[in-house]
């Protein structure tokens, strides 16, 4: 390779519950030649399930060929490459959750998460799970975020990507009965300096403007609601000022969306699942993208599910996943430039 010609980023792929629309995404993604000059793939997976779902797309050319690995080294520029994980023959069955679709599935993390930090791949973008058929006595976790939190020994934060608003959430995947004794100071303080900093090395952003939701309805109306946002949220907000950060609020999420203020901001902070995920998806439902920011790594995901209904039918937008690889890419390289150019700061 000419010394003077970047090199490839490899993206790791983790193919997601094989009876889902992962594979079709992916496949659909990479049927244009154009990705192979941002990347190079490497799908942990299998070249014959690949081959299964590539013979459902009619509108995808059937001369699309796999190049079958078995260790990451042997990944290809400007080829499809597919580490095979298992030479067995495997049962699919299109749009159910199934035993061996989760232990695929987990097996698949396992070892991307494992070639990322021997650094064999650059950045990893998972296709979606089914949180259920995926658990296991070594997977006790209720999605990727805490997943991946666990295996690199770092907080994190779910951040949701597109054009129009960058979204984090507090509490990930909780059940709303549990949030509020989750919301302690020092949780919510973390996720706002995860979010600034993120918006700063991730994204490129010198300084930062973080909205914070409330709570309560209208922000607890002055007490007339309830006291939690004045008791709790306040002082966090007032805590992470004092550290440097632009962090405004409590806003009550209705007029914070409904006036389009998230527009003055460079990043939300929603306390709970909902209350981030409907806005955002609201927005970007075709095109949004899961950014887990926190981590050693960079990881993305398109912001959907495994698509039961419509797999194998050739239904699928890949759009989000297309966005979750360019993402990726993105922030990997705004990640070196800010560290090259932080690496000897000024006394």
């Amino acid at each position: 390779m000419d010394n003077n010609e970047e090199k490839k980023i490899r993206v790791a792929i983790t193919h997601g519950d094989i009876n889902g629309v992962g594979y079709e995404v992916i496949i659909k993604t990479f049927s244009d030649n154009r990705m192979f000059d941002l990347c190079t793939p490497v799908l942990y997976g299998s070249s014959k399930v690949a081959s299964y779902h590539k013979k459902l797309l009619t509108s995808v050319t059937q001369e699309m060929n796999f190049n079958a690995i078995h260790d990451a080294d042997e990944a290809v520029d400007h080829r499809y490459n597919v580490l095979n994980l298992t030479q067995d023959e495997i049962k699919i069955d299109l749009g159910k959750s199934t035993e061996i679709a989760g232990a695929l599935a987990r097996k698949s993390l396992d070892r991307a998460c494992e070639d990322l930090k021997k650094g064999k791949v650059d950045v990893l973008v998972t296709a979606p799970i089914n949180k259920r058929n995926i658990q296991a006595p070594d997977f006790d976790f209720p999605g990727h975020t805490e997943y991946l939190s666990h295996q690199f020994g770092s907080s994190s934060l779910m951040l949701m990507v597109c054009d129009r608003i960058r979204i984090g959430i507090v509490t990930n995947h909780l059940a709303l009965k549990d949030v509020p004794a989750a919301l302690t100071h020092d949780l919510l303080l973390e996720k706002i300096t995860l979010l600034n900093q993120s918006l700063k090395r991730d994204f490129g952003i010198t300084r930062p403007k973080i909205a914070v939701l409330a709570l309560d309805p209208h922000a607890g109306d002055n007490g007339v609601i309830g006291d939690f946002d004045a008791r709790v949220i306040m002082p966090v907000i007032d805590e992470a000022q004092a550290n440097g950060i632009l962090a405004y609020g409590p806003f009550p999420s209705d007029g914070f969306f409904g006036s389009e203020q998230f527009n003055k901001f460079d990043g939300v902070l929603a306390l709970y699942h909902d209350q981030g995920l409907i806005p955002f998806k609201l927005m970007s439902f075709t095109e949004g993208v899961n950014y887990t920011a926190g981590l050693p790594y960079v990881r993305t995901s398109p912001a959907h599910g495994t698509g039961y209904d419509i797999a194998g039918k050739d239904r699928a937008s890949e759009q989000s996943f297309r966005s979750a690889v360019y993402l990726a890419c993105n922030i990997l390289r705004n990640r070196q430039e800010y560290d090259a150019l932080n690496a000897n700061p000024l006394k």
